[in-house]
C-alpha cells in the first residue's frame, strides 16, 4: 500500500516537544492518483517571516499543518534536536501545552527560525 509520511511535532508524556513520523494510507482514488481519506480542517493562515527571524520557545496554540512555501524553516526542540524544512516540505504541529501546566520555556515547546537568504513563507492549515 502506498503511504504519505506525516511528520508530527507533539508533546510527549514528559511535557517536552518531540518529532515522530506516522504513515497515512493512500488507499482511495486510482493507481494514477492515490488519495488519503478526506480530513476536516478549520481554516488556513499564511505567514511571511523576514531573513533573521527567530522565535522564542512556545507551544502550538491549536493543532495545525505547516507547509513551507518558500525559504527554509528550522524547528528546534528543548533536547537540542532540530530539523530544517525546505519548500514543499511540511509537518503537523501539535505540541500543545499539557493540560493544567503553566508554560515553562525551559521545558515546553519549540522554537522556529528562518534559515538562508530567502524570507520564510508558510501556510498553516488548522487540523
Amino acid at each position: 500500500m502506498t503511504t504519505f509520511t506525516k511528520t508530527i511535532l507533539f508533546t510527549d508524556t514528559d511535557g517536552r516537544a518531540k518529532f515522530r513520523e506516522v504513515a497515512v494510507p493512500l488507499d482511495h482514488g486510482t493507481p494514477q492518483s492515490m488519495l488519503s481519506e478526506v480530513f476536516a480542517s478549520g481554516g488556513y493562515q499564511l505567514r511571511t517571516s523576514p531573513v533573521g527571524f527567530r522565535s522564542q520557545f512556545h507551544c502550538t496554540g491549536a493543532p495545525q499543518w505547516c507547509f513551507i512555501l518558500g525559504g527554509q524553516m528550522e524547528i528546534g526542540l528543548q533536547d537540542g534536536v532540530s530539523r530544517i524544512f525546505q519548500p514543499g516540505e511540511h509537518f503537523y504541529s501539535a505540541d500543545m501545552l499539557p493540560k493544567g501546566a503553566t508554560f515553562d520555556p525551559a521545558v515546553h515547546g519549540h522554537w522556529s527560525r528562518q534559515v538562508g537568504a530567502a524570507p520564510l513563507i508558510t501556510l498553516f492549515v488548522r487540523g
